[in-house]
This record gives C-alpha cells, structure tokens and sequence, in this order.
C-alpha cells in the first residue's frame, strides 16, 4: 500500500521561495540544509530546492496544484496576500451545498498554484 508522503518544489530561487513559504505555512522549516528546506505540514512534507531540469517561472502553473486545508480560508486568504502572494482566485464557493467548500487560489514567487480549502469530509 502506498502513503502520500511529500511535494518537491522545485526553482531556481530556493533562498527566496523558502522564505515565502515561512510565511504562508507560519512555520519554520523542519528541514534546512544547503539549499534545501522542507516544511512539515499536517502528515505530509513540502521541501523546496533547486532542480537542474527548470528555469523560469511556471508556464503551466494550474497543470498540478497542492491544497492546504484550514477551517477559515478567508481568514488565511487575507494573511496569505498580505505575505506577498499573486492572487489567482479569491475566496469562493465550490461545494453543492453553499458554504460547504470554500477555496482561494494563489500563485507563489515561481508561478505555481496552491489552494487553500476547507477540509474535505
């Protein structure tokens, strides 16, 4: 049986996107070595460092998303836009019965997507 454990992020600016995830995630990093660092978030892992196969910001950054879960997105929509994320979406209803699901998209400093919901049942 496999166990989702982790995301890598890769980019060509791990000083500076690492940074940014500290305060997103408002959390120091679990992880930091060389230029690496990885955060502990709920059960799984997100480590950010660089990769010899990118440059650039995303050209396709809505082709895989991580969503963080909370009970307040809206809350954490305004913190996290005010820590310097590109806003994507604002807060919104996705679920069929209103106020089910509430999610917001931003973009980080290389141009991937992350979304922000309310937990799934």
């Amino acid at each position: 049986m496999l166990n989702f454990d982790s995301v890598m992020i890769g980019t060509t600016q791990p000083k500076v996107l690492s940074d940014f995830y500290k305060k997103v995630f408002e959390a120091e990093p679990v992880w930091d070595e060389g230029d690496w660092t990885a955060f502990k978030i709920g059960v799984g892992s997100i480590a950010i460092g660089p990769h010899s196969d990118i440059s650039g910001s995303n050209k396709e950054p809505a082709r895989i998303m991580f969503n963080i879960s909370s009970d307040d997105p809206r809350k954490e929509f305004d913190r996290i836009k005010a820590a310097g994320a590109k806003i994507i979406a604002e807060p919104y209803d996705a679920g069929n019965e209103e106020g089910s699901m509430i999610m917001c998209t931003f973009a980080d400093l290389d141009g991937k997507y992350c979304q922000v919901t309310t937990a799934w049942e």
